[in-house]
């Protein structure tokens, strides 16, 4: 009976939760196929006509330049953080070198940063480089500040793996890379898909780094380029809801394809490590 009752009250509390957390983006999205005027007069009633060219419309506007923006920082951005983190995570876990465990906890130690804390350090460093106002203005910030919680993760994950396939691969002459890219990477997808989702959300969204090193509108990213879109639409919100939809559909999209490994991957990283 008790047991019963766990999952009974368990069941009502997902869907609460489930209701909390689809409510706002639903709301959105009825909205975005609205006018001004229904918006204003009664947001949650169902549209007159339904506005689907206010999705057009807001591709038209330049959504189109931020999107491609942030999907160029994003695709560059994740590829290193993936990279550098796994070889980084996989060496500490096999290489037993004189102070890897050293190391380990100085890379830890980068999620203890704020990134308000280094965002004058980052602005005098960019201009000294001369590469403030370009893409690798908030690349190479994305990639370094991620690193730390990637690699924690990844350390765990592989820490599970057995030593005994690695083994046997030296014995049919694989080398260490070989082992990495043919038996590591096939085996760890999992874990490659949790922090693919949980990287890519944070640089997809990231704000601040982008406002501060992005000032040409040419190159700016969806969060800066929506704070615009603003003020370039004034009074025209519905349109913003559009744009506001069409910059969510990347993550959504990409979370329902890789929903099971994400969670088997941090699953696996959160027992094991």
């Amino acid at each position: 009976m008790k047991k019963t009752v766990t999952k009974v009250v368990l069941n009502l509390l997902c869907i609460v939760m489930c209701i909390i957390i689809v409510a706002p983006l639903g709301w959105i999205i009825l909205n975005s196929l609205k006018t001004n005027q229904e918006l204003f007069k009664n947001s949650l009633a169902l549209p007159g006509i339904w506005k689907f060219d206010n999705y057009i419309k807001a591709w038209k506007m330049g959504l189109y330049r931020y999107f491609g923006n942030s999907l160029l920082v994003s695709s560059i951005s994740l590829i290193g953080i993936l990279s550098v983190s796994s070889f980084l995570a996989y060496g500490l876990t096999r290489f037993r070198a004189r102070g890897s465990s050293i190391i380990f906890i100085i890379v830890l130690g980068g999620m203890a940063l704020s990134e308000q804390i280094a965002l004058v350090p980052l602005y005098k460093i960019l201009k000294a480089l001369k590469i403030y106002n370009t893409y690798a203005a908030v690349i190479l910030p994305y990639i370094a500040f991620r690193i730390p919680f990637t690699v924690f993760l990844m350390r765990a994950y592989f820490i599970s793996i057995p030593v005994e396939l690695e083994e046997a691969a030296v014995v049919d002459g694989y080398n260490s890379l070989q082992i990495f890219a043919k038996i590591i990477m096939p085996i760890s997808k999992p874990i490659f898909a949790s922090c693919a989702i949980v990287n890519l959300n944070f640089v997809w969204n990231e704000f601040l780094f982008a406002n501060v090193f992005l000032n040409n509108k040419k190159i700016q990213t969806i969060p800066i380029g929506l704070m615009t879109f603003k003020g370039d639409l004034k009074i025209d919100y519905t349109t913003t809801l559009a744009g506001l939809v069409i910059a969510s559909l990347p993550l959504i999209i990409l979370f329902i394809c890789m929903s099971r490994q994400f969670v088997r991957g941090l699953t696996s990283g959160a027992v094991k490590g």
